[in-house]
C-alpha cells in the first residue's frame, strides 16, 4: 500500500491541529453545560415582548398613521405600490378576474390555453407545446383555473419588472469591473437570505396584498437575472471583442452585434432561473395575502386539510414544470436554432402563421362567448384528487404508523432532543463563545468576527432560545442532508448510469416551490417539527447531492487509477482518495444545504415547527406580534449569514489546502 499512501489525501498538521482544537472545544462545551445547565438561557414566553419588539410595533403603527401624510410615502412608496398594483391588476383583468364591466376576464380559458400552446410551440417545440396545453387544461379540470391564473399573473408581473431591472444591470456589471465588484457581494447577500425575509419589511412600506407580494417576488427573482447576464457578457472571448474593435466597432456596436448575440443563450437561461425563482416566491407570498394557488395551500395547511393542499400543490408543480420546460426549450432553440431540415423547416413559417390565426380565433371566442371564457363547471377531477389524497393519508396513517412514528421517534429522541437540549440549555454566552471559536477555527478570523457580531445581534433580538431551537432543527436536518448527499453523490460521481437516472429527478426537485414539499410529509407524519425537518431535508437534498457528485467526478481519473493499480478496494478509493480530494465540494455542499434548510424554517412553521418559524407566521397574522415576527425574521437572517460566512470560508480554505502530501 506504499503507492496508495502517495496518492491519498491526508490532513496536514495545521488542519489536524484545528480539528483537535475543535473537538476539545466541543468536549469543553458539554462539560460546562452539565455544570450550568438551565442558567442564562434568555427564555421568552410565547406572548412576551421585549422593548425591541414593542419598538417595531410602534414603528409599524407610526408608518400606518403617516402613510397618507408623509411625503416619502405619498410620493415614493405609495406611487411604487400603485404602479405595481396597477400592473398586477391589469394582468389579472386579462386572464383571471372579471374586469371592465364584464363578468369574465378579457381572455377566457380557451384563449389562454391557445396562447400558451402557440407561444410554447413558437419558442420551443411541439412536445413542449403539448405539455403546456395539457398542464393548463389540468388547472381547469382541478377546479383551480382562477387561482392558477392569479399565480401566473403575479409571476409574470414580477418577471417583467425583474428582467427590466436585471438584464440592463447585468450587462453593466458584465462590461464594468467596478460595477461587478460592487454588485457581487450584494447579490451574494440577497441570495443567502431565506425567501420569506423580504415579506415583513415590505409589508411595512407597501401593505399586504398583491403589490407587496409582487415587489417581494421581484426583489427575490432579480439577482439570478443580474448574475447570469453578467456572467454571459463576461464569458464572451476577449479575442472576439478585440476583433470587433479592430474593425472599428464602437462600444455600443460591440455590445449589440457581438456581446449580446453571443450571450443570448445564457441570458435566456437567466430568464428561466428568474421565472422559477418568481414562481417559488409568489407561492410563499401567500403569507402576506397574495392571491393564487399559494393562498389555497396556506389555508389548507392551517386546517391540516391534506386533500385540498395536495390538489393545489399539484397545480403548483405542474405550473413549475411547464414554465421550466418552456423556458429551457426556448434556451435550446436560441442556442441550436430551429430543428429540422428540408420540408419541415420550409413549412415552419407558414404553419406558425396558420397557428397564429387559429390562436387569434380562440382568443376572440374566449372574449365573446361565455362557454369559451369560463372553464366548464366542476368536472370532479379536483375533488377526486383531494379524496384520493385524503384516502392515501388515512391509509398511510393507519398502515404505516409503526414505521413513520418509529422513524420520527428515533430521529427526535437520538438526534434532535439531545442537541436541542444542549443548545437551549446552555448559557447564551457559552454557546456564543463556542460558535465564535469554531467559526475562527474552521473559517479564519474574519468568519469568527462575523460569528461574534451575529451572536450579539441575535441576543439583541430577544429571541435567543427560539433561535437555538431553530438552529438545532436546522443543523440536524443539514447533517442528514449531507449524509444523504455523500451516499447518493458518490454513487452518481462514480457511475455515469446512476447520474443519468438520478439527475433528472434532482432537476425536477429543484423546480418545485418550497410549499409543495410539506404536503406529502404532513400526510405521513402529521403536524410536528419532524415534518418540517423531513420537508427541509428533501428540499435541500437535490443541490447538495449534485454538488458532491460533481466534486467526486472532478477527482483526476489518473489518481483513481493509481490507487486502483495499488490494490485499493472500492471503499478505500472512496474514503482515502475521492472524498478527501473533494472536500472543497463537501464544504460547499454543507453551505448550500444549510442555506436551503434555513429557507424552509418559516414554511415549516405552518405545520408545527415552532420557534422562529412560528414567530414569523404569528407576526403576519396577529398585529400585536408584528414586532416579534420581524425580529424573528432578522434572527433567521443572522443565522443564515453567520453560517454562510463560516462554511464559505471553510470551503475556500479546503479548496486551497493541498490534496495530498
Amino acid at each position: 500500500m506504499a503507492v496508495l499512501a502517495g496518492v491519498t489525501a491526508r490532513p496536514g498538521p495545521a488542519r489536524g491541529g484545528r480539528l483537535l482544537v475543535a473537538a476539545t472545544v466541543l468536549l469543553g462545551w458539554v462539560a460546562v453545560w452539565l455544570a450550568l445547565r438551565g442558567t442564562h438561557t434568555l427564555a421568552l414566553g410565547t406572548a412576551e415582548l421585549t422593548p425591541l419588539h414593542r419598538w417595531f410595533n410602534e414603528i409599524n403603527d407610526a408608518v400606518g398613521a403617516g402613510r397618507n401624510s408623509n411625503p416619502v410615502f405619498l410620493y415614493v412608496f405609495n406611487e411604487i405600490r400603485l404602479v405595481i398594483d396597477g400592473l398586477v391588476t391589469f394582468l389579472q383583468a386579462l386572464v383571471s378576474q372579471p374586469s371592465f364591466g364584464r363578468p369574465v376576464p378579457v381572455v377566457g380559458w380557451l384563449g389562454v390555453v391557445a396562447l400558451v400552446g402557440y407561444v410554447s410551440w413558437a419558442f420551443g417545440n411541439v412536445r413542449v407545446a403539448v405539455l403546456a396545453v395539457a398542464g393548463f387544461v389540468l388547472f381547469g379540470l382541478q377546479g383551480l383555473w382562477r387561482e392558477s391564473m392569479d399565480t401566473l399573473a403575479l409571476t409574470l408581473a414580477a418577471v417583467l419588472v425583474s428582467l427590466l431591472i436585471g438584464i440592463p444591470l447585468g450587462v453593466w456589471a458584465g462590461l464594468s469591473d467596478r460595477v461587478h465588484r460592487l454588485t457581487t457581494p450584494v447579490l451574494d447577500f440577497m441570495q443567502t437570505m431565506p425567501t420569506f425575509v423580504y415579506l415583513a419589511p415590505l409589508t411595512l412600506f407597501f401593505l399586504i396584498g398583491p403589490a407587496s407580494a409582487t415587489i417581494a417576488t421581484l426583489v427575490f427573482a432579480t439577482p439570478p437575472a443580474v448574475r447570469i447576464t453578467a456572467h454571459a457578457i463576461r464569458s464572451v472571448p476577449a479575442a472576439t471583442v478585440e476583433a470587433a474593435a479592430s474593425l472599428g466597432a464602437t462600444r455600443r456596436q460591440a455590445l449589440t452585434t457581438v456581446l449580446l448575440p453571443m450571450s443570448k443563450r445564457t441570458i435566456v437561461l437567466g430568464v428561466n432561473q428568474t421565472v422559477m425563482a418568481a414562481l417559488s416566491m409568489v407561492t410563499i407570498a401567500a403569507l402576506i395575502d397574495a392571491p393564487g394557488l399559494g393562498k389555497t395551500v396556506v389555508k389548507a395547511l392551517e386546517t391540516l386539510d391534506v386533500g385540498v393542499a395536495f390538489n393545489a400543490g399539484l397545480a403548483i408543480v405542474v405550473m413549475a414544470v411547464v414554465l421550466d420546460r418552456v423556458t429551457c426549450a426556448a434556451s435550446a432553440r436560441v442556442e441550436h436554432g430551429p430543428r429540422g431540415i428540408g420540408r419541415a423547416a420550409r413549412w415552419r413559417r407558414p404553419l406558425l402563421l396558420a397557428g397564429g390565426v387559429l390562436t387569434a380565433g380562440c382568443v376572440w371566442l374566449s372574449h365573446t362567448y361565455v362557454w369559451a371564457a369560463q372553464f366548464p363547471g366542476d368536472t370532479g377531477v379536483g375533488s377526486a384528487i383531494a379524496r384520493t389524497a385524503d384516502s392515501a393519508t388515512a391509509w398511510a396513517q393507519g398502515h404505516l404508523a409503526g414505521v413513520t412514528n418509529g422513524l420520527r421517534e428515533v430521529v427526535t429522541t437520538l438526534l434532535l432532543n439531545p442537541f436541542e437540549a444542549l443548545l437551549t440549555g446552555s448559557p447564551w454566552w457559552l454557546v456564543g463563545a463556542v460558535t465564535v471559536a469554531l467559526g475562527a477555527l474552521l473559517g479564519g478570523w474574519r468568519a469568527g468576527a462575523t460569528a461574534a457580531g451575529c451572536v450579539a445581534l441575535i441576543v439583541a433580538t430577544g429571541l435567543w432560545r427560539d433561535s437555538m431551537t431553530t438552529l438545532a432543527s436546522s443543523i440536524v436536518a443539514t447533517v442528514i442532508v449531507l449524509a444523504l448527499g455523500v451516499l447518493v453523490g458518490v454513487w452518481m460521481g462514480r457511475s455515469a448510469l446512476a447520474d443519468r437516472l438520478v439527475r433528472p429527478v434532482l432537476d425536477a426537485g429543484q423546480t418545485m416551490p418550497a410549499f409543495v414539499y410539506l404536503v406529502p410529509f404532513l400526510a405521513l407524519f402529521g403536524a410536528s417539527r419532524f415534518t418540517a425537518i423531513v420537508a427541509a431535508i428533501v428540499y435541500a437534498a437535490p443541490v447538495t447531492v449534485k454538488i458532491i457528485a460533481d466534486g467526486v467526478r472532478g477527482v483526476p481519473q489518473s489518481t483513481v487509477e493509481a490507487a486502483t493499480s495499488a490494490g485499493s478496494s472500492t471503499w478505500q478509493i472512496i474514503t482515502k482518495v475521492q472524498l478527501p480530494m473533494a472536500r472543497g465540494a463537501l464544504a460547499l455542499a454543507m453551505n448550500q444545504g444549510l442555506i436551503y434548510v434555513l429557507s424552509m424554517v418559516v414554511v415549516g412553521g405552518l405545520v408545527g415547527a415552532g420557534a422562529l418559524g412560528y414567530d414569523v407566521v404569528a407576526g403576519f397574522s396577529q398585529g400585536q406580534l408584528y414586532g416579534k415576527g420581524l425580529a424573528a425574521g432578522l434572527a433567521i437572517v443572522l443565522l443564515g449569514v453567520m453560517f454562510d460566512r463560516i462554511t464559505q470560508a471553510a470551503a475556500q480554505r479546503a479548496a486551497r489546502a493541498p490534496s495530498g502530501r
